[in-house]
């Protein structure tokens, strides 16, 4: 309490406290207004019966303004494909590898302006797509879109493309006026946002007898276990020690200190899961191919690719394992690691600098990355193990055997009803451990003590 009664005696943070507050208000109440031509109660039948395709996928990043098809359905997703796209871009693309390495603060304003004329080129692709998909979806035989054609795609194309933009500003100005983290803190709130409803669901199933007293507190101990290991595993970290050596110059010393490299269990975040999940999501979308629905053997194929069919979950945990090494190497280059250091007189001890650091490097980073993989795998399985299983059962030929050896709890489920997905579990989470961090650090630049306990930096009280 008396951190948070901190964060209020200091003016600038606590301004950029309500200002955060203020924007994520504004996000929520445009999470209210709907595109025109929509009948929406046809909408909401037609995102209840695809759950697990990439519309559904699309929607837990917008906050469930796609399923309500608001001015801000798109969410913030554009922006995410587009930074990912510059990114990938910058492994392959000289001039744009030189321009983030050496192009200093204009170079990166000016990756930043690509990336939001990405961000705005996805957004009219998706949007228009969009509303070609729902002209051709009806629901019980209510069509969902009003008035088809040229008028209504223009105004969607507009009307989500704007959104897209806003919201992307929203998040600017968060990170730069607020707290930080803009985007991230976007994506927290349209998840985080249906927690109440979950709440509320819950005790009503308790009131009414579905779900028991103890499944109820097993489940409660179950999320905070969960959470208190995603907390421990995604602070986790592996200390390479480095030592510089000592320089004479003039009558300067510089060097002989000893520092360490810090290389996490989980470098790449929770960007593979969202790689795994959006890939799978497109055979769900298939599915919807009137072709494909009046083909037998299509259908039968595509059915295997369900979100609750063994093949599913095990390409997704394959997939989450690849895009992890896949990842990681584009983000981080030993060889780059290991020249730096030995530039500024950096050394390991025990390791040769140049070629043989790398190498040192790169193995222990895949040796954590394999480790943080299957953290990843796991974490975004948990759900389909609690609510449904794996279904192992429905496997050709291996499958009864595989249901008889297995343990129940990993074939059916537990029946449970488990609030947020993997992808969004981890999203929050890491997001929080985020934003306390950078209010932790707005505290002791200003001789605060902050929210982490155990700190080597303790900050004096004003």
């Amino acid at each position: 309490m008396d951190s948070i009664k901190n964060i209020f005696n200091i003016p600038d943070l606590r301004k950029r406290l309500f200002y955060t507050f203020a924007l994520l208000a504004v996000y929520r109440i445009g999470g209210h207004v709907p595109v025109p031509g929509v009948n929406f109660e046809a909408l909401d039948s037609i995102f209840r019966s695809q759950a697990g395709s990439l519309l559904g996928f699309l929607d837990l990043f917008s906050g469930g303004n796609l399923r309500r098809l608001t001015i801000f359905a798109l969410g913030i997703m554009p922006y995410i494909s587009a930074s990912i796209i510059l990114q990938l871009l910058t492994v392959i693309w000289p001039y744009l590898e030189k321009l983030s390495k050496e192009g200093g603060e204009a170079g990166r304003r000016k990756i930043t302006q690509w990336t939001r004329y990405g961000t705005v080129v996805l957004s009219i692709i998706q949007s228009l797509g969009i509303a070609f998909w729902l002209e051709n979806f009806n629901a019980g035989g209510t069509q969902v879109v009003l008035r088809p054609g040229w008028f209504f795609r223009c105004l969607t194309v507009i009307t989500l493309t704007t959104g897209t933009a806003f919201i992307m500003w929203l998040g600017e100005q968060i990170s730069e006026r607020g707290i930080g983290n803009g985007i991230s803190l976007i994506i927290f709130a349209g998840i985080v946002v249906a927690l109440p409803g979950a709440t509320v669901r819950t005790v009503q199933d308790l009131i009414t007898g579905n779900i028991g007293l103890l499944a109820l507190l097993f489940l409660m101990v179950l999320m905070v276990a969960v959470v208190g290991a995603i907390v421990f595993v995604e602070r986790a970290q592996r200390r390479i020690p480095v030592q510089y050596a000592r320089r004479v110059v003039g009558r300067r010393t510089f060097g002989g200190l000893s520092t360490h490299l810090p290389l996490r269990l989980n470098t790449g975040g929770v960007i593979p899961v969202i790689f795994a999940s959006s890939i799978l999501s497109i055979f769900q979308t298939l599915g919807q191919v009137p072709l494909v629905k009046k083909t037998t053997w299509m259908r039968d194929f595509i059915h295997q690719f369900d979100f609750t069919m063994p093949l599913y979950n095990l390409l997704y945990f394959v997939f989450i394992i690849f895009f992890c090494y896949f990842y990681v190497s584009i983000i981080f280059n030993p060889m780059d690691t290991a020249d730096n250091l030995q530039k500024y007189g950096g050394f390991i001890p025990g390791i040769r600098p140049g070629r043989r650091t790398a190498e040192y490097i790169d193995t222990i980073l895949t040796r954590l990355t394999f480790a943080g993989s299957i953290y990843l795998g796991l974490i975004a399985l948990l759900p389909t193990i609690l609510i449904s299983g794996l279904n192992v059962g429905a496997l050709p030929w291996i499958g009864p055997t595989l249901d008889a050896l297995l343990p129940v709890f990993l074939t059916q489920g537990l029946g449970v009803k488990f609030m947020f997905g993997g992808t969004s579990l981890l999203i929050v989470v890491g997001v929080a451990m985020d934003t306390v961090q950078q209010v932790e650090s707005q505290l002791i630049m200003r001789h605060y003590e902050g929210f982490l306990k155990g700190a080597r930096i303790r900050g004096r009280r004003g």
